[in-house]
This record gives C-alpha cells, sequence and structure tokens, in this order.
C-alpha cells in the first residue's frame, strides 16, 4: 500500500519534478545542437570523401573525425549534468609512432572516431523528432490545463468569446461554455500528466545512443580489465617471490649456513676431541634435516608434486589433512580443469582453510568443489567469523584480485552465528 501510495504521488507530481523539467531542457537544447553537428558531419564527410582522389581529403576526413569526438565530448556532458546517467570516455586515439601522419592514420581506423561521425549524423532527425513532440505536448497540455485562468483573455482583448477550435462554413465552435471549458482543463490535465513520461521514455532513447555510439564500448572496457588484470598479477608474482626469498632466506639458508659452520668446528675438533666433533656432526645432521623439511615445505607451496600427479581431489585431501581443524573434502570433476586454473583452486583453498584454522576461530570446516558448465566452483564454509572480507587490504582480499586476473570470482559471507561461507568461481578453461 506504501509503495502504490508513493508512486501515485511520483506520477502526480512528475510535471513539476526536477528531473522532468531537465529532460524537457535536454531535448530542446539537443534540437540546435544536433543541427549543428549533421550540417558540419554531413558536410565534412562528404568533402574529404570527394577529396580522396587527391591527399587533401585524408586529414580533411581526420579533422572531420576529431572534430566529432570533440562533440561527443559535449553530449556526454550534457547527459551527466542533465540526464545525470554515468557515461563513460571512450578510450584515447593511440598512435603508434609520433608524427602528424601517424595520428591522422589512427584516427582514421578508429572505430569509436567513425561511431562519434555516425552519431552526428543519426541524432538529428530523432533529436528534430523528440523536441517537437516533447514541446507540443508540454505546450498544449499547460496551456489546457490553466485555459479556465486565461480563457477571458479573448472576450477581454478580441472580438471572440473564447478559443476558436474549427469553424465549418457560417458555424464556429469556441471553447467558452463552462462545461467546455471544464473538459478543456481534464484534457488538459491527462496530457499533463502524460508528457513527463513521454519526454522520459523520448530520453532514454537518446541515453541508448550516447551510450552506445559516444561511451566506452566492451572492447575498452576489456582492455582495462586486462590493464588492470596484469597489474595484479605482476604484483601478485612479486609478492610470491620475495616471499620465497625471505623464507628461503631466513629457513633453509639459514640452517644451511649453520651447518656448515658446525661441520668447519667438528673438522678442526675431529683430531683433538673425537666424542664432541661426533656429537657437533650428529647436531649438524639434525639440521640439516630440518632444512630438508623445509625446503619441502616451500616447494610443496610453490606447486606441490600431488597436485601434477593425482589432481585436486588428493591435493586438497593433503591440505585439509594438515589443517588445525577437521576439514570434510568432497570434489566432484568429471575430468581436470586446466594446470593454471588446477592451480590456483589448490592456492585458493589453501589460503581459505589457513583462514578459517588460524583466524575465524572455527571448530570444523568444509570443501566442495564441482564443475557447473564452463566455471570450476569452490565453497569453503566454516563455523567462525572471518576477520576480512574481500574488501580488506589483505587475505581474502588479495586471493580475490588474484582470481580476478583470470575472470574470476571470489564471495565472503560471514555473519554471526552462522559461520562463514567463501564462495569462489573460476574458469574450467581444460
Amino acid at each position: 500500500m506504501a509503495e502504490r501510495r508513493g508512486g501515485m504521488r511520483a506520477a502526480l507530481l512528475a510535471p513539476v519534478a526536477g528531473r522532468t523539467w531537465r529532460e524537457l531542457l535536454y531535448l530542446v537544447v539537443g534540437l540546435p545542437l544536433s543541427t549543428v553537428y549533421f550540417g558540419l558531419a554531413i558536410a565534412g564527410v562528404s568533402a574529404g570523401a570527394g577529396l580522396l582522389v587527391t591527399f587533401v581529403g585524408v586529414p580533411v576526413l581526420a579533422g572531420v573525425l576529431a572534430m566529432c569526438r570533440g562533440f561527443g565530448v559535449v553530449e556526454r556532458a550534457r547527459v551527466r549534468g542533465l540526464l545525470r546517467a554515468p557515461v563513460g570516455a571512450p578510450a584515447p586515439v593511440r598512435a603508434g609512432r609520433p608524427g602528424a601522419a601517424a595520428a591522422m592514420g589512427a584516427l582514421l581506423k578508429s572505430g569509436s572516431a567513425w561511431r562519434h561521425v555516425l552519431y552526428s549524423l543519426v541524432h538529428f532527425p530523432w533529436a528534430l523528432f523528440s523536441a517537437c513532440l516533447a514541446l507540443v505536448l508540454w505546450g498544449y497540455g499547460w496551456g489546457m490545463l490553466l485555459y479556465p485562468l486565461w480563457f477571458w483573455v479573448f472576450p477581454a482583448f478580441t472580438d471572440q468569446p473564447g478559443l476558436q477550435l474549427f469553424q465549418n462554413g457560417d458555424y464556429t465552435f469556441y471553447l467558452d461554455a463552462p462545461l467546455a471549458i471544464a473538459v478543456a482543463g481534464l484534457i488538459g490535465l491527462g496530457l499533463t500528466l502524460a508528457t513527463p513520461w513521454v519526454i522520459r521514455a523520448l530520453v532514454t532513447v537518446d541515453r541508448v545512443l550516447v551510450t552506445g555510439l559516444l561511451g566506452r564500448s566492451r572492447l575498452d572496457d576489456r582492455v582495462s580489465e586486462l590493464e588492470s588484470d596484469r597489474g595484479a598479477v605482476v604484483d601478485t608474482a612479486a609478492a610470491d617471490l620475495r616471499r620465497i626469498e625471505r623464507e628461503l632466506h631466513d629457513g633453509a639458508q639459514a640452517r644451511l649456513a649453520a651447518v656448515a659452520m658446525d661441520l668447519g668446528l667438528a673438522k678442526e675438533r675431529l683430531a683433538e676431541d673425537p666424542r664432541a666433533a661426533a656429537r657437533m656432526v650428529d647436531e649438524a645432521h639434525g639440521e640439516v634435516k630440518t632444512a630438508l623439511q623445509e625446503l619441502r615445505h616451500l616447494a610443496r607451496g610453490i606447486h606441490p608434486a600431488v597436485l601434477t600427479d593425482r589432481g585436486l581431489d588428493a591435493a586438497l585431501s593433503s591440505v585439509a589433512s594438515r589443517c588445525a581443524v577437521p576439514v570434510r573434502v568432497d570434489v566432484d570433476l568429471p575430468s581436470r580443469p586446466a594446470a593454471a586454473i588446477e592451480g590456483l583452486a589448490y592456492f585458493t583453498v589453501s589460503e581459505l582453510l589457513r583462514d578459517v584454522s588460524g583466524h575465524a576461530g572455527a571448530r570444523s570446516a568444509s570443501v566442495e568443489v564441482w564443475r557447473s558448465g564452463e566455471r570450476l566452483m569452490i565453497r569453503v564454509a566454516g563455523d567462525g567469523p572471518c576477520p576480512a572480507g574481500p574488501s580488506a587490504g589483505s587475505g581474502p582480499a588479495g586471493l580475490a584480485e588474484r582470481l580476478d586476473a583470470v575472470d574470476g570470482v571470489l564471495v565472503v559471507d560471514s555473519s554471526q552465528g552462522h559461520g562463514t561461507t567463501a564462495t569462489a568461481e573460476l574458469p574450467w578453461r581444460a
């Protein structure tokens, strides 16, 4: 009931709403602008095409394309300012090498620039139709609605009793009777209430034209996304290399250096005190075992052999066995995905289980992996809260960036008393 009242109130107030007046202004201003765009674009394209038999046609066409891109800047600003619609600018035209010839060639090969020219040609007839329709409906609506307030102008200043609607021979119909004036007001009320929605439909077409022809294309968005993902991949790889270097320096390398020193001392004491030398060799043997264990753990963190040999099921079972809390693993895959995706899935589960056991305070967890169409689905659930969601600076946040680099998605749902569930999607790419 409240929603119905709100919708009725919005419909009644639409003729005086700021949005309606902004949209009407957009249509009215668009007519002279589109006329200028159309005239300059068609003249420039015609002149450039006609002069292509000489070299002059190439710079003329390039200039027209640059000019139409300037028109696009104005139109996007109008849409953002009056229609409050976010329209991104297309990617800039980049020449492969410096020089005027390269810049002209880049403009001529730019699909975005030619879409701007198409907009300049197509928008004119639509702007003419929409502006005229909106102004006619708006003027007749308000004029008829307010007719009871201004019909006295005719008998006061002319020799007519009211507004003349039509004349047939000797018969002329005027809006002067009270009933006719009331009906005219009702018709005006209907037109006034309906016109904002007609205007809204008209500017919707404009918004589609601007977004489709003057905005960023899907290719531009994809290129930007890939550039961002490439940066994330480079940062992740650099962080992994720093981690490996740190673990080698602080772990196995330090232990092996200590072993070398102990063996050197044992060698010096071998003749003087064989028993002490044997004890030092025994200690060095223990340090070597520890260093080997650390190196195996580090190698497993880079890429576990069990994953390559036996697949995700065995690799995740191995991870679950080392987890601090009981973990149930359920892997249902008809075949193995691409090696890179399989590795990323392994590290995703490892990271999430590390959060579950180390930070979330969970008492148990579960891991489910299955295939859905062309996506590899992963769900890790624990009965403890998650310390950081995907927007945080570390943990799931870094994992989400790594998954996004391969068109993957990570969603973490944590609520008090219901535990934490992390769901990841990865492309299959077998």
